[in-house]
């Protein structure tokens, strides 16, 4: 492994993408390989460690919202990115399974 590779912090799937009605549309732009942009949502009402998974860069127009990390491993990567961790995604694997978009992701932290 290159000295340059990115840490794999996590392997998990994307929580809530049957919630995100503008997916269906949106799927057939998402590639595997893809980096995806982690978003800290400190302020959540239903969990203290929210983490937003977006499609593309802050500045990036077509980016969109795909979901948030599991809740129930989402807290180290929450703690990481507030603490200024610069964390990012990898789309690992995708696949609709009936009415829901499966999506596999990587979690990455950059080495120096």
């Amino acid at each position: 492994m290159a000295a340059s590779s990115p840490l794999v912090l996590l392997e998990c799937l994307v929580a809530g993408t049957s919630h995100r009605p503008e997916l269906p549309a949106q799927e057939k732009k998402l590639k595997v390989g893809q980096m995806l942009r982690l978003e800290r949502e400190a302020d959540s009402k239903y969990d203290d460690w929210a983490v937003k998974v977006h499609s593309g860069a802050a500045d990036d127009k077509n980016s969109y919202w795909l979901g948030y990390l599991p809740e129930t491993r989402n807290e180290t990567v929450a703690r990481l990115l507030d603490a200024g961790y610069p964390l990012t995604a990898r789309l690992a694997h995708k696949a609709w399974e009936e009415d829901w978009l499966h999506l596999e992701i990587e979690v990455l932290l950059p080495r120096e």
